[in-house]
C-alpha cells in the first residue's frame, strides 16, 4: 500500500513539474507576436531584451520603454478511446506579461533591464474526470529578471548578454485510488541563473540577420510541499505531510532569424527556433521521508523541436502599422509519455498585430494569437490511458511603448 501511493505521488510529480511541453510561453512583446513571435532579426526597441539583446544597439532612441500582458483563453478536449467518454478543461485564463527598458549610456553601449514570464500555464480537469489519477489542478508561472548589457562593435553589428534570475511556483492536484475524495496536493518553489545572448548584424540597409541563445536554466526545488487526503486508516502508515527537493530543467533555445525591408512600408521576417527539450529525459526527485522507495527516476524522454516563423509589418502610415505572421510547432513529447497536464499536439498558428502611435513617442500595440492543436490520439503507458485529444487557445494581448 505504502509503495503503490508513493509511485502514484512520483509520477504526478514528474509530469506537471516539466514547466514543459507546449508551455514555453514567447509572448513577450506584443509587437514581435504580431509577426508570428518572430524577434531575433528585428529591432522593436527594448523588447530585445528577450529576443536578441545584440539588437539593443540599434535602437532609434536613446530610451525606450514597453510593456504589455497576454491573456491564454485555452481549451483541450479528450475523448477516451473505444468509448462515447468525452471530457474537457475548464481553464482560467492565465496572463503572460513582460516589463521592459533600455536606455544608451553613449554610441556604443546600451543597458536594460527585462521582467518576463517565459513559461506559465494553468489546466483545469473536473475532479472526477477519467484521467484524474493523473490531473485535476496544475497552475505554474515562472518569472525572469534579465539585467542585459550590449555593445555595438561598428554600424553594422552589434553584440549583447544578459544574466537571467529565474524564480517557480507550481501547485497541483491530482486523485489517489484510495477513496472518492482521496488526491496528492503538490507545491514547490524554484530559482535558478541562466544566461541570454544575441548577435546582430545588418550587412546592408535593408537585409538583418540574428543570432540569440538562452541558456539551459536548472530549477532546484527545494522542501517542496506534499499533502495526501486519505482515508484515516492509511495514515498509519503514510504521514499526510512530506517534503521534498528536485531539479527540473527548463530548456536551451537557440534562434536564428532574417529580416528584410522589402519597401519603405513593408517589413518581412523569417526565423527558425531550436528548442533543445531533448535534455529532458528524466526527472530525479528525492523525498526528505526517508527510505529507498522515496526516491525516484521518471523517464520523459522528449526530443528536440525545430520551430519555423514568419512575420510581416505595413506601416499604413506614420500612426498606424499593421502585422501578420503565423508557424507550425511539433510536440516534444514521447509517443509512450504523453499527458493530459501538458498537452502538446503538432500545432498551427497564426497572428495578426496592430500598433497606434496616437501621440509622439507613444505606441499601443495590440496582437491577438490563435492556436490549433491537431486532434490525435495519445497514451500514457504508465497507467495505460489512452485517448484522443484536441486543443485550441485564443492569445488576445495589449501592450504600450514609449521612446524619446
Amino acid at each position: 500500500m505504502r509503495k503503490t501511493i508513493f509511485t502514484m505521488m512520483m509520477t504526478a510529480l514528474a509530469i506537471n513539474f516539466a514547466f514543459a511541453g507546449g508551455y514555453q510561453v514567447r509572448l513577450q512583446g506584443n509587437k514581435n507576436t504580431g509577426m508570428g513571435l518572430t524577434g531575433t532579426a528585428l529591432n522593436m526597441g527594448s523588447s530585445s531584451i528577450f529576443y536578441n539583446p545584440g539588437a539593443l544597439t540599434m535602437m532609434s532612441q536613446k530610451l525606450d520603454f514597453s510593456l504589455g500582458a497576454s491573456a491564454i483563453l485555452s481549451n483541450v478536449t479528450f475523448e477516451k478511446s473505444g468509448s462515447n467518454y468525452q471530457a474537457q478543461t475548464d481553464n482560467k485564463p492565465s496572463t503572460p506579461f513582460y516589463v521592459y527598458g533600455a536606455g544608451k549610456i553613449n554610441d556604443k553601449w546600451v543597458v536594460g533591464l527585462g521582467i518576463y514570464t517565459p513559461y506559465g500555464s494553468a489546466s483545469v480537469w473536473d475532479d472526477n474526470w477519467a484521467g484524474k489519477l493523473l490531473i485535476q489542478n496544475i497552475a505554474l508561472r515562472a518569472i525572469f529578471y534579465q539585467p542585459t548589457v550590449a555593445y555595438k562593435i561598428n554600424d553594422k553589428i552589434g553584440i549583447g548578454a544578459g544574466l537571467v534570475y529565474a524564480t517557480g511556483k507550481v501547485t497541483i492536484e491530482k486523485g489517489l485510488n484510495y477513496s472518492p475524495t482521496s488526491k496528492a496536493t503538490l507545491e514547490g518553489n524554484a530559482a535558478s541563473i541562466g544566461f541570454n545572448a544575441g548577435v546582430y548584424f545588418t550587412p546592408t540597409e535593408k537585409l538583418a540577420v540574428g543570432i540569440d541563445y538562452r541558456s539551459k536554466i536548472n530549477m532546484d526545488v527545494k522542501d517542496g510541499d506534499a499533502t495526501f487526503t486519505l482515508p484515516s486508516a492509511l495514515y498509519n502508515t503514510l504521514p499526510a505531510d512530506n517534503k521534498f527537493d528536485a531539479s527540473l530543467p527548463l530548456p536551451a533555445n537557440l534562434d536564428f532569424g532574417v529580416s528584410y525591408k522589402a519597401s519603405d512600408k513593408l517589413l518581412l521576417s523569417l526565423e527558425l527556433n531550436w528548442v533543445m527539450w531533448g535534455t529532458y529525459d528524466s526527472l530525479k526527485f528525492t523525498f526528505k521521508e526517508k527510505g529507498e522507495l522515496l526516491n525516484s527516476s521518471n523517464p520523459r524522454l522528449y526530443r528536440d523541436s525545430f520551430i519555423p516563423r514568419f512575420g510581416a509589418q505595413y506601416k499604413l502610415n506614420d500612426m498606424v502599422c499593421l502585422r501578420a505572421g503565423g508557424y507550425y510547432d511539433p510536440t516534444p513529447t514521447n509517443e509512450d509519455y504523453f499527458t493530459p497536464e501538458t498537452v502538446s499536439l503538432n500545432t498551427i498558428a497564426f497572428t495578426l498585430g496592430l500598433s497606434v502611435t496616437p501621440v509622439k513617442n507613444l505606441t499601443i500595440d495590440l496582437s491577438y494569437l490563435q492556436l490549433s492543436g491537431m486532434k490525435a490520439e495519445k497514451s500514457y503507458a504508465p497507467d495505460n490511458f489512452s485517448g484522443t485529444f484536441k486543443s485550441t487557445a485564443a492569445i488576445p494581448g495589449l501592450g504600450l511603448s514609449y521612446r524619446f
